[in-house]
């Protein structure tokens, strides 16, 4: 049986996709809203929906945060970027009160964020979530 815990933002979460969702309802409801003799340009609307893709993969990239603790190590996602790191690089964690979130720090003092633990969820997840951690790192 392993040992595996993963740790996902919970409010942030809901917010980014709660968003989304709202701001494209919005886009379907003004665009059906508009009389005719209103009208975008071709250059118009590939504008406004290349910002539409851009917010929509920053809220994507906001939900799909995640901190696996497995047991050959920690697998970080932030956002669109992946860290790998094994029990044996991590010298601990590290979280200042009224920090958003913790800090994993390695032993050659790369320090990579865990945006999956939010301080905002509540302190005692954060705390719960930081503790399993470091009871974790040999």
């Amino acid at each position: 049986m392993s040992d595996t815990r993963t740790f996902r933002p919970g409010g942030a979460r809901v917010v980014a996709y709660a968003v989304a969702v709202i701001m494209l309802v919005l886009t379907g409801v003004i665009a059906f809203a508009l009389p005719d003799e209103i009208y975008f340009t071709t250059a118009e609307t590939v504008t406004l929906w290349i910002i539409i893709v851009a917010v929509l993969a920053l809220l994507h990239g906001i939900g799909r945060s995640v901190v696996v603790a497995g047991e050959e190590g920690v697998e970080v996602v932030n956002g669109y970027r992946r860290h790998d790191v094994s029990w044996h690089e991590i010298e601990g964690f590290a979280m200042n009160d009224g920090a958003p979130w913790p800090t994993l720090v390695t032993t050659d003092d790369e320090r990579i964020m865990l945006f999956a633990i939010q301080g905002s969820d509540g302190g005692r997840y954060a705390r719960e979530a930081l503790a399993y951690l470091r009871g974790r790192v040999s």
